[in-house]
């Protein structure tokens, strides 16, 4: 091994492999996406849960005001 000079950028004494740095970018970048990705679905299943609640309650709603009528209507009639 030549003993290393002092001063300057490390990239003037070592070899720089291009390809390996690319692969290691576009690694990152596929990373972060898949990291972006995840938080978007995990976003959009709390806002499904979030609406599936609704709808149940406004079945239950639409239920109990159905049997309410027909509880009316039978002790009325």
């Amino acid at each position: 091994m030549s003993k290393r000079q002092s001063g300057g950028s490390r990239y003037l004494y070592e070899p720089f492999d291009a390809a390996s740095a690319r692969i290691e970018a576009h690694e990152r970048v596929t990373d972060e996406r898949w990291l972006a990705l995840e938080r978007r679905l995990n976003a959009i299943e709390t806002a499904l849960e979030r609406m599936e609640k609704r709808m149940w309650l406004a079945v239950y709603g639409a239920a109990s005001l159905f049997a309410v009528n027909v509880a009316v209507a039978f002790f009325q009639g």
